[in-house]
């Protein structure tokens, strides 16, 4: 594993901080986080304090997706590349963070995703994208569904400051794709038919 960067430290301890003292942060299926090998971590996304708090849940250093149009102010882009975030254009994943993804994932390494593709606006589940299923089935990588509840009452799509609110993230079981089950499939067929497996387990994550 990569030395990680002191400004990813820093990060995660002041987020670790944050979300328990200020938004009650709890974790259910704790135990499910600590594990050797790599995953693509997919998520519900609800807000921008997703990522923070899930990268603050985990005990090893994870990556992150954000949209490549951030990277483009200098100053936001050298601090996202020191917080191990990946620029991808959300509506066409493109060959250089695929290919991005996977060597990390092939390193052992454990990437977070939000297969709906952009934060929803009511705090329900959005329908995935079939970006997320093509990076399982190019890395074959092991999935972690997990779920965010409450950084959408915390912190919602435009609103300009967050909000005292509870937050939990659930954690479901680690879960290796089988992709004989999609025989008869390819492209985005198939790629569409992971993501939504994604997303039901991901909506099966209840408190």
């Amino acid at each position: 594993m990569a030395t990680v960067p002191l400004t990813y430290t820093i990060a995660h301890r002041v987020f670790h901080e944050l979300a328990r003292g200020f938004f009650d942060f709890r974790i259910v299926g704790a135990d499910r986080l600590d594990f050797a090998g790599p995953a693509l971590i997919c998520c519900n996304h609800a807000s921008f304090l997703d990522p923070p708090f899930i990268g603050q849940a985990f005990p090893m250093p994870i990556h992150f997706f954000a949209r490549k149009t951030l990277f483009d102010n200098p100053v936001l882009g050298w601090l996202l590349r020191r917080w191990q975030v990946i620029p991808i254009d959300r509506d066409k994943p493109d060959a250089a963070s695929l290919k991005t993804t996977i060597r990390m994932l092939k390193q052992g390494e454990k990437v977070l995703m939000f297969p709906e593709g952009t934060r929803c606006t009511d705090g329900e589940l959005l329908p995935a994208r079939a970006g997320v299923g093509l990076f399982i089935a190019k890395s074959r990588a092991p999935v972690l569904p997990v779920r965010m509840y409450g950084t959408f009452e915390a912190y919602p799509k435009g609103v300009k400051f967050p909000r005292p609110a509870s937050v939990t993230l659930v954690v479901g079981e680690l879960w290796q794709p089988d992709l004989s089950a999609g025989e008869g499939k390819e492209g985005r067929d198939l790629y569409q038919d992971l993501a939504d497996e994604v997303m039901r387990r991901i909506a099966a994550l209840t408190l």
